[in-house]
């Protein structure tokens, strides 16, 4: 049985953090077209490659913008995932069901 914990909503201008998994390499100099978001490869010999970006988005828009450029680059999005974030007044960690795999 599912768990009743409070969900955020979001919005179409709300700020969220998201972690966006691609199949392949790409380097850190992509970054300011990309939002801004941390990009960390992880080099796989025997396995595909895959780069992991991690950034807060301002709105949707903007995460379209940064899906838009990932497509322009030829880049298999493997997963997109909402992360949690602290609630500003109780401390109490919101639970986010927002986890895409592609």
């Amino acid at each position: 049985m599912p768990e009743n914990k409070p969900t955020k909503r979001i919005f179409l201008d709300s700020q969220v953090t998201y972690r966006i998994k691609i199949q392949g390499c790409l380097e850190d100099i992509w970054s300011d077209r990309l939002a801004d978001m941390k990009i960390t490869m992880n080099v796989q010999i025997d396995q595909d490659s895959v780069t992991t970006l991690v950034g807060r988005v301002k709105d949707q828009s903007e995460l379209i913008g940064v899906l838009n450029s990932l497509y322009e680059l030829r880049m298999p999005i493997v997963s997109l995932k909402i992360i949690p974030e602290k609630e500003d007044r109780g401390g109490n960690e919101w639970n986010l069901h927002q986890n895409f795999k592609i």
